[in-house]
This record gives C-alpha cells, structure tokens and sequence, in this order.
C-alpha cells in the first residue's frame, strides 16, 4: 500500500489563538517594522497588530514589484517608502528551475533609525535590509531586533558558504526570530539559534470571505481542479499536468476540468499543452485579489505542485474556503496544514509516481467523503486568522521586551 513521506510534527497551529493583552499607548514601545512590499493579505494582519501595538511604524521598499499584479493597498496603515535601490537577478534551486526575482537595497534604514530610535526593530528577510538593523541594535544597546523570516529547509537548500556565515552572523544579533513552520525552525536551529528565541508565525491569510462559502459543491463542481498563482517554472504546473494527462489516458471513461488563474511567462506554453481529449483546460488570466472568493466558491480541489514555495498563503485561502488540497510537500503550508485523506492528499513533484498515485487517490474519493474533506479542510485552518498572526507577533515583542528571559518550556512547546 502506498504511504506518503512522513510529516514531522507539525507546531503552526494551536488550540486558542495569543492570548497577550493590547499595549495601551502609553505602554506601547515605538515599534518598526521593515519589510519589501505589503501583499494584499498582510493588509488584515498589520491592521491586527497596530491595533495591539499602536506605536507600529511600517517600511516598505518598494510600494509594489515589477513581477506582482497586486496594487499597493495599504488601508489606513502607517506606512512609509524608502529610498532603495532594487534591482532583478535569478534564484537558481537544485530542483533545476530558475526563477526572476527582485532584490532591495534600502539604504535609508540605518541613518532613519539613529535618527528616531524606536524600542524595536522587526526586520523581514536576512539580507541587506536587516543587517542595517543589526547595526542599530548593536550601536544602541537597549533597542530589541526581532528578525521575520520566511524559509523552509526545502527553499534554502543550495545555500553554502559565505551566505550561511552572513546568516549565522544576522541571526546571532537578533533577539527573537520567527519561523513559519516546523521545516523553517529546523533550518534556524540548524544555523545555531537557541530554541527558545524563535516564535512560530505562519502566513495567516485574510480569510473571514472564504469561510462565509457554501461548503458544498454540486457533482460537476466536486472534482473541478483549480489553481490560484504565478505561472511560473517553480510551481511544476508543467509536470503535473504531464502526470494528470496520463492518469486520464488509463482512465478513458473519467473527465477532469482544471480552471488556471493566474499569469506569468509559461502561460503561453501552458496553453498549448497537449492535454487529451478527457482535460479541459481553462486559463482565467490575473483574477483581482477581492475576486478570489468567488473563483475559490467555483473550485472542488486545490492544486498545488510546487517545486518550492516557503508557505503557499493561496493553501489557506483555498481550504478556507472548503477546496481540499492536492499538494506538494515542498510547500510548508501543504505539509503543516494538509492531512492524507482528511484535507487533502501529498505528494512530491520530482517523484511522478507520487504525483500519479495523490491524483488517483483524490480521483477516486467519493462525493461523500470530499463532503467530509471540505468540512474538515475548513476547520483545521480557520484558526489562523489575522488576529492569530498579530497575536504570534505581540508575544516576540514582549519576549524581547523584558529582556530576552527565557521562555518556560510549556510555552516554547505550544509554540
């Protein structure tokens, strides 16, 4: 009998939400918080937690990227742009695709924070942009650096060398860190952090619209594939579809509709795949962020075949909104949120035989049961709420605040 790769323990989610108490103003520290762009679904969760903390200060350096269709939307938010110098280069994975990203070099931070000196700096990324925060924090001792990252063992694998001597070094002058999933505490406890400085901060998705959906999806609906995302090499929509393809052919009296929304520069390649006649294909382009809902209400299955992603917020989006997931282990979010056979069915991408038997699996599953799946894909997620991720973030900052004493293991262990 097949068995997929065992998850290890998963740590994202907790019985109750934080429970620490809003820092009224004049208790509240003057916070900064730095990070590259605001996404649409941080919006939510950054309302949450000025609302906690009301001495947050917000740095973007740039309002949006070249290679996202999301328009900067920051509500009334306290938000800044820096002066940055970005520039595009190439992430090379060892899964063989290489993507186009952006870099940012805000060289404003470090002058901006001697000059304001704010309690606590929450920098995102281990790049530039922390390493002048670094600096403050060793120029000004009393200041507290909390360091957001967004990693899995999985992302990071390939880096070597001189990148994880920055690293070690980056993180070594934080106080606190945040993981976003038992795979990215793995990689910081293997770079030398100490357990107990890192919180546990997994994407929470803006989701109250997705949870107000029908749970139920009509027979022509139930096992209608869908995919929300970049059409880009990195999500092995590619493989898949080379793998679904197959499926169908030793299976000629079964049908399989698949909506594709999203953009990116495989759309073109995508759209002329040789997909048989059982496959329909249907490419919806860039659907806007408040449109999702509707498209998430028209799904039956999430797919989701990374070959790498950190999270996959799209995951908690999708089983929000009741979507089961199909979906590869090389996201965190897939191997956090998504249980065999309850919310979902796991895979690994480069392994097609894995692919084939997660798509026979979740072809074959009654109606009944996706009923049940749906159900139980929406409870298991509908505790990250943005309140939850503000919450997560109010303990680092009172972590760091009362001078970095060591957490008691029944709190490091609920984290």
């Amino acid at each position: 009998m097949y068995e997929t790769t065992p998850a290890r323990k998963r740590g994202v989610l907790t019985e109750t939400p934080p429970k620490d108490s809003p820092l009224g103003e004049a208790d509240s520290p003057k916070v900064f918080l730095f990070m590259p762009i605001i996404s649409p679904y941080y919006v939510s969760f950054l309302k949450q937690l000025r609302k906690l903390v009301p001495g947050l200060q917000i740095f973007v350096s740039t309002p949006m990227e070249p290679n996202r269709d999301w328009k900067p939307e920051w509500s009334d938010l306290p938000v800044t742009v820096q002066k940055c110098w970005s520039y595009e280069t190439k992430w090379r994975h060892n899964q063989g695709f290489i993507e186009k990203i952006w870099r940012h070099i805000p060289y404003d931070s470090l002058p901006l924070l001697i000059r304001q000196q704010p309690d606590v700096v929450i920098s995102s990324q281990l790049g530039f942009r922390t390493l002048q925060a670094a600096i403050y924090r060793k120029l000004f001792p009393k200041s507290r650096l909390i360091i957001w990252t967004g990693l899995s063992e999985h992302t990071e694998s390939g880096f070597t060398g001189w990148r994880i001597l920055q690293r070690k070094a980056l993180l070594r002058a934080c106080d606190a860190v945040s993981a976003n999933g038992v795979s990215g505490m793995n990689y910081l406890l293997g770079l030398g952090v100490p357990r107990e400085k890192i919180f546990f901060l997994p994407y929470h998705a803006a989701i109250a619209a997705h949870l107000r959906l029908a749970l139920k999806r009509e027979p022509a609906v139930a096992r209608r594939f869908l995919y929300v995302g970049q059409l880009i090499a990195r999500k092995g929509l590619a493989p898949f579809l080379t793998v679904l393809s197959g499926w169908l052919s030793k299976h000629p009296g079964e049908e399989c509709e698949f909506w594709i929304a999203g953009d990116g520069p495989l759309r073109g390649e995508l759209e002329k795949f040789p997909a048989p006649p059982q496959l329909r294909l249907r490419f919806l382009g860039s659907v806007a962020y408040e449109k999702l809902s509707e498209l998430y209400a028209q799904g039956g299955i999430y797919v989701f075949p990374t070959l790498a992603d950190e999270w996959g917020v799209v995951v908690n989006e999708a089983m929000a909104a009741g979507l089961p997931v199909l979906g590869s282990i090389y996201s965190q979010a897939v191997e956090e949120l998504v249980k065999e056979g309850l919310t979902g069915w796991t895979f690994r991408p480069d392994f097609p035989e894995e692919i084939y038997k997660a798509l026979d699996r979740a072809m074959t599953t009654k109606q009944e049961q996706l009923d049940r799946m749906r159900s139980a894909s929406r409870e298991r997620i509908r505790l990250l709420a943005p309140e939850c991720g503000a919450g997560c973030f109010l303990k680092a900052i009172n972590f760091v605040r009362s001078s970095g004493k060591k957490r008691p293991l029944s709190e490091i262990v609920r984290a």
